[in-house]
């Protein structure tokens, strides 16, 4: 076993699959994305005989089979289910606070770390020996789960249990954009001081937290191990990244599962950095509607722009404007409309058009300030109102976008897109 003198407080497995069966494989069967849950026979040594806590939610799958069932079919002890935004079945609205509960399929007790309570205390883990994180994210600051996984590392590391991170492909992992996050907008919906799109995995983006020293002050004085890059089950660890197979950061990867209730599909995902913005207005962003983020407009924006009607969902039981028709944009289509509608940036010209078309623009922006959340500033809102254009506001990103770049190059485990 080859081991290597750095010292951090991490240990990392980069582990590859064994090439046995390489010869026997069709092309397309070694080139299929595998996520890290997929490579049983890596992990399944390391939580043998040991009982685990599990974060996961619907995305958790191994196959066509949640993880959680996966692993209680191959005699894994699940002590305790942790559960994120929407919920571990994933059903909850977004922001809906979802209590804890005895899984009915399972019988196993689910606990909610989404609104008041972030982290599990001492008494949930008090009958764990190992935690597992398996979330599917989307690649974007806004979306909560990067800081569930913050969340759950620290408090793995501060209560001395090892974690394993089953990383999974970033759907929009090809890119890095948006204004860095200014941290005295940090919030629920943005923690770091990272890009709107990072490019990064959860893997990558938790190795770029503990490398960093983003994490906890108590979480950040653990003791450190070598790092090691062949599977064994006699080093002691804290914290380990299962790794993704075939996947690169120039992968164009089609989720097999909705990630939450409002990303139906892979075009509202790669539209959702852009489209995002409009919940800080008066806007509908599409909740209520079978296109969430992928329409938007207002009743009064002119009448012969594209035109829907929001009304309650699943998922979206409360939002903007119900009932009531919205004029605006259609941006649905193809995952190819999409891709190349967004062409590896973030585009505000929606949301600038919107502005000019708006006949109340002092009504535009909701006055709680979110769209500063969503944007990561104060500033973006402001140049909207000062008629800057889509050049003059991608510059005023620059020098941070550029720094953060840099940074993340530091902690990718994948063939990056350039």
């Amino acid at each position: 076993m080859k081991l290597f003198n750095v010292f951090i407080p991490i240990i990392f497995f980069a582990f590859s699959c064994s090439g046995q069966n390489a010869i026997s494989k069709s092309t397309a069967e070694k080139q299929k994305i595998l996520a890290g849950a997929d490579r049983i026979n890596v992990y399944l040594p390391l939580i043998k005989g040991k009982s685990v806590g599990i974060f996961a939610n619907q995305t958790s799958i191994v196959g066509h089979t949640h993880l959680v069932d996966t692993l209680l079919k191959l005699g894994i002890d699940i002590k305790v289910i942790f559960g994120p935004e929407h919920g571990f079945r994933g059903t909850a609205d977004a922001g809906e606070k979802v209590g804890n509960y005895i899984d009915e399929k399972t019988g196993i007790p689910v606990v909610s770390l989404y609104g008041s309570k972030r982290y599990p205390s001492a008494e949930d883990l008090k009958n764990v020996d190992i935690m597992i994180f398996d979330l599917q994210d989307v690649g974007t600051r806004f979306y909560t789960y990067i800081n569930s996984m913050q969340d759950f590392l620290e408090t793995a590391l501060e209560n001395h249990k090892p974690l394993l991170l089953l990383d999974r492909p970033n759907p929009n992992g090809f890119y890095v954009d948006g204004p860095v996050l200014d941290l005295k907008y940090k919030s629920g919906i943005g923690k770091q001081p990272i890009p709107i799109v990072y490019g990064m995995t959860m893997g990558e983006y938790a190795m770029m937290l503990l490398g960093e020293k983003l994490v906890s002050e108590k979480a950040n004085t653990i003791n450190a191990y070598n790092i090691t890059t062949e599977p064994t089950t006699d080093t002691p660890f804290h914290f380990m990244v299962i790794k993704n197979e075939n996947y690169t950061h120039k992968s164009k990867y089609i989720l097999p599962v909705k990630p939450s209730p409002n990303l139906p599909n892979i075009q509202s995902i790669y539209l959702y950095p852009s489209t995002c913005f409009f919940e800080g207005t008066v806007l509908s962003e599409g909740r209520g509607t079978d296109k969430q983020f992928q329409v938007f407009g207002h009743p009064s924006l002119p009448k012969n722009l594209y035109s829907f009607t929001p009304n309650p969902n699943e998922g979206a039981k409360n939002s903007k404007l119900y009932g009531q028709v919205c004029y605006g944009w259609d941006l649905s289509g193809t995952p190819e409309k999409a891709l190349a509608e967004i062409d590896q940036k973030i585009q505000l010209k929606w949301l600038i058009e919107a502005y000019k078309l708006f006949p109340e623009k002092e009504n535009f922006f909701l006055k709680n300030n979110f769209f500063h959340k969503l944007a990561g500033n104060d500033l973006l809102m402001q140049q909207i109102k000062d008629g800057k254009s889509e050049k003059e506001i991608r510059a005023s990103w620059e020098p941070k976008l550029s720094e953060f770049k840099k940074t993340r190059k530091k902690y990718l485990l994948y063939e990056d897109f350039e």
